[in-house]
């Protein structure tokens, strides 16, 4: 049986209080675990930029690989991983931003993107929008041209597209 995409929030689970006190996080397993409804979240995420030219989709590990790979495909696009610091082997840029307490660094291959190519970048939630900000800013270091964003959830209290209103984002589901 087919899944629309507007069905796909009864497949993310509702955990409070986890990873810690005061956390509702919003579980994507049961989504991964029905081939329906993660294909159904895939063409989501690739819906409003199937008419676009994408010369590369670009993703921050670990969650956004496993839809950044598959809307990579469905777009006939490279794909780029954007890595933690220290996992890439070959020689990276890297850009390193503020979190909450502290600071993180994401890099990808120097040699990643041709200069002036057309990046969506996928991730599976917008939050406080810090780390996808990050990725933008690390992709337009090495020389892409960022056409958009896409997100399967965004938790809007957080108001993480503030931090990105200078990109078109899309979001499949919205809490």
């Amino acid at each position: 049986m087919a899944v629309k995409s507007s069905d796909l929030e009864q497949y993310i689970r509702a955990i409070p209080d986890w990873p810690k006190p005061g956390i509702l996080f919003r579980d994507i397993t049961p989504l991964l675990a029905d081939y329906h409804a993660y294909l159904a979240a895939v063409e989501a995420l690739v819906s409003d930029y199937r008419d676009m030219r994408i010369d590369y989709v670009a993703a921050v590990e670990a969650r956004g690989f496993i839809f950044g790979s598959a809307v990579a495909e469905r777009l006939r696009a490279g794909f780029i991983p954007v890595r933690k610091k220290g996992k890439l082997p070959y020689k990276t840029e890297s850009f390193t931003y503020d979190l909450e307490y502290g600071t993180d660094t994401l890099e990808v291959h120097v040699d990643a993107i041709e200069k002036g190519t057309n990046v969506l970048l996928v991730d599976d939630l917008l939050a406080t929008g810090g780390t996808m900000r990050a990725a933008c800013s690390l992709i337009e270091k090495v020389g892409g041209t960022i056409c958009g964003i896409s997100f399967l959830i965004e938790l809007k209290a957080l108001n993480g597209r503030s931090k990105l209103d200078q990109h078109k984002i899309s979001t499949v589901i919205t809490y």
